[in-house]
């Protein structure tokens, strides 16, 4: 017998993997319910919120898994420019081995939902903020100020995010390596 909890999980994932690709309003709850294996009462049995619970909920899972690679990455570079030049390699891979179906995990959902659902706003801006979070206490051990890695670390996401969106639409990662290359040099010139 699945468990409760099996089943829950299932169905985020799903979630969040059908939140990526086609964003909130192109997903409908029988797609959610039939790829998550589950019937479609279970849905509200298990968010019982509804469509708008579950998005908000897979918009922070994803933004949480995203944040897990994201230090990791910074973890393993030898140094800042090296770190970024990585994370937007990564970015870049991935949207290529996906055809340009899957930018920002974040993105997709809020440029579809978060103007019209308070909850699924709140779960994007606390996923930006916790990226942003990560990518500035990374910065402050780059003998940065609190105040400066702040700074840069916003440049750094709203650059990356900006570049991830050119680039899904025009289907070519020329916008992102453009913006690893400038962020690899602004990254020489303020720690140097």
């Amino acid at each position: 017998m699945v468990r409760r909890t099996d089943t829950r999980q299932r169905m985020l994932d799903t979630a969040a993997d059908l939140f990526h690709s086609q964003g909130y309003h192109a997903t409908g709850l029988t797609q959610l319910t039939t790829a998550g294996g589950a019937p479609k009462g279970s849905l509200y049995f298990h968010f019982p919120g509804g469509k708008e619970q579950l998005a908000a909920e897979a918009v922070r899972l994803s933004s949480e898994r995203t944040g897990a690679l994201l230090e990791a990455i910074l973890r393993d570079a030898p140094d800042a420019p090296a770190a970024i030049d990585r994370a937007v390699g990564a970015l870049a891979d991935f949207l290529t081995e996906s055809d340009f179906q899957r930018g920002c995990p974040i993105a997709t959902v809020a440029l579809d939902a978060a103007a019209a659902s308070e909850p699924i706003r709140e779960a994007c801006a606390d996923g930006y903020s916790s990226w942003h979070g990560i990518l500035a206490a990374y910065f402050a051990t780059q003998r940065l100020s609190a105040e400066h890695a702040d700074e840069l670390a916003t440049v750094v996401l709203a650059a990356i995010e900006g570049g991830l969106l050119l680039a899904r639409t025009r289907r070519d990662v020329a916008p992102l390596r453009a913006v690893a290359a400038h962020l690899h040099a602004t990254l020489d010139r303020e720690l140097s």
